[in-house]
């Protein structure tokens, strides 16, 4: 899985996942490890969330994403975060550039 995340990392691609018995649509932007956890931060675009108003950012476990697809709509690369840059990880495996 950690694969497909860092090639649509590289090419800019959407993906789609269910998270926690939801579907997700989203870009991915950062794949990396906190506290020895894989992680994936996103910006979620489309499908449900229980934290509230989409889009907006979402960090999401690797172990916890199910039907991981990558589609082949690709989005613009960096977006804004609101303290200026992503949230912070341990180690970061792919960073959209």
């Amino acid at each position: 899985m950690e694969d497909l995340i860092i090639q649509a990392i590289n090419q800019k691609k959407l993906i789609e996942f269910a998270y926690q018995g939801k579907s997700r649509t989203a870009e991915p932007h950062v794949l990396g490890v906190t506290n020895r956890i894989v992680q994936v931060l996103c910006y979620q675009i489309g499908g449900h969330s229980s934290r509230g108003d989409l889009p907006d950012w979402r960090r999401f476990d690797l172990h916890e994403i199910v039907g991981l697809r990558v589609l082949d709509t690709s989005f613009l690369g960096q977006r804004p975060y609101p303290s200026g840059r992503h949230s912070s990880f341990d180690h970061r495996i792919a960073v959209v550039r």
